[in-house]
């Protein structure tokens, strides 16, 4: 009998959005859909949870009556110029949500965009993703946090369309959210957490 783990990946055929978003709307875990190729996502570690935690009960109380909201990975994020349909950790916007049809589950605008790095998709986020996420119009700040260890990176949109870069990695440093003008502190990102 041939061995099947010697042939060559199945190259399925590409999808369009729509296709995407009916099956996407039906399935029971998540997929990212990019240029016509749909990949499924993985699940997350007890850290990541944790963080994910933190963050939204943090930002969910420091953004009472200003105007802008967190929403969970439940809130798919579609980037119109590059057809990306991804779900981000966390994203905070501001004002009304501007969706992408009546089934009122993919957002366009979203200020601040917040990954949470596991070990299988820090490079991703980190680079490609984040190039991707670039050509949202109304993106000003994406920011990641490591579920490996403590250490946080805010990209920040400046006035000549460039980004500048602020690292954190002390427990008594916050992470400033310039977008909506808050700041986390890093002990209370991590709270609960231990890394390995």
């Amino acid at each position: 009998m041939e061995n099947v783990t010697e042939e060559p990946a199945v190259k399925y055929n590409h999808f369009s959005p729509e296709e995407y978003l009916a099956m996407e709307r039906e399935a029971t875990e998540k997929h990212e859909y990019y240029q016509g190729e749909i990949f499924v996502m993985t699940g997350a570690s007890r850290e990541h949870n944790e963080i994910f935690s933190n963050l939204f009960t943090e930002i969910g109380y420091k953004l009472k009556g200003k105007g802008c909201k967190p929403y969970g990975a439940d809130f798919r994020t579609h980037v119109q110029k590059n057809t990306l349909y991804t779900y981000p950790d966390m994203l905070i916007i501001c004002g009304e949500p501007e969706l992408t049809d009546n089934h009122f589950d993919t957002v366009t605008n979203p200020s601040v965009i917040i990954e949470i790095l596991s070990k299988s998709t820090r490079d991703y986020d980190i680079g490609k993703k984040f190039m991707l996420y670039r050509d949202i119009p109304s993106l000003k700040e994406y920011i990641v946090v490591d579920s490996e260890k403590m250490f946080v990176q805010n990209n920040t949109k400046i006035a000549d369309k460039s980004w500048q870069m602020t690292e954190y990695n002390e427990a008594d440093e916050s992470l400033i959210i310039n977008t909506v003008q808050i700041g986390i502190s890093l002990k209370d990102i991590y709270k609960a957490v231990t890394f390995k």
